[in-house]
């Protein structure tokens, strides 16, 4: 267990963290620093200052720099795809509006960090532009597999490639929403839902998302 130290009321209390913890409080405070540098910039010494502990200590829970930048880089690409996980038990239209909602939510509430990864500093570098890419096509493979189409189905690789045009579509429409609000939240959601089965021009995708 590690220690924290947290000042109250003018005292100070000894926090004892889990290794576990510990990692992920790191890795937290590197994924704020997106805000305003490249991951590349993002500073151990920073990092290990605000922490309350040694340079040295951070390397027993990373075994160097790039693996605590590639951790930052996975722990926020992870959150856009756990933002948008469908809820099995609704109709396929209500899953994929349901979904919409949560990750414009997402979006709106970690606006920082979301702005980071796709316009900020760090949405250049080779590590973060390979990690959006990888979760891009994990939620393009998670819509098609929602889908009930069969696997051998010819319009399934055009399909696909729609899906992963739609959803940077939808990473850009919200970003430029959150800047300028020109419609309300729920015209947005809207606007997002219907462009899906506009933009694949899938009968198929058409009509399971009607049914």
């Amino acid at each position: 267990m590690a220690d924290v130290s947290i000042r109250s009321s003018g005292e100070t209390k000894r926090v004892r963290l889990s290794p576990e913890e510990r990692r992920l409080q790191l890795i937290t405070l590197g994924a704020q620093m997106l805000a305003d540098r490249a991951l590349e910039d993002v500073s151990v010494d920073d990092i290990a200052k605000q922490a309350g502990i040694s340079r040295g200590l951070l390397f027993h829970y990373f075994a160097s720099k790039q693996e605590f930048h590639e951790a930052i880089a996975r722990h926020v690409t992870s959150q856009f795809f756990t933002a948008i996980m469908p809820n099995r038990d609704l109709s396929l239209f209500d899953m994929l509006r349901d979904s919409i909602e949560r990750f414009v939510d997402y979006a709106t509430d970690q606006s920082a960090a979301y702005r980071s990864v796709l316009r900020g500093p760090a949405s250049g570098t080779p590590d973060m532009v390979e990690y959006v890419n990888e979760t891009r096509a994990a939620i393009a493979d998670l819509i098609v597999s929602e889908l009930p189409l069969p696997p051998a189905d010819p319009d399934l690789a055009r399909l696909t490639l729609a899906i992963r045009g739609w959803i940077a579509f939808v990473e850009e429409t919200i970003l430029t929403w959150m800047v300028e609000k020109p419609i309300s939240r729920e015209e947005l959601v809207d606007l997002l839902v219907e462009s899906l089965p506009a933009l694949a021009l899938s009968p198929a995708l058409i009509t399971a998302l009607q049914s």
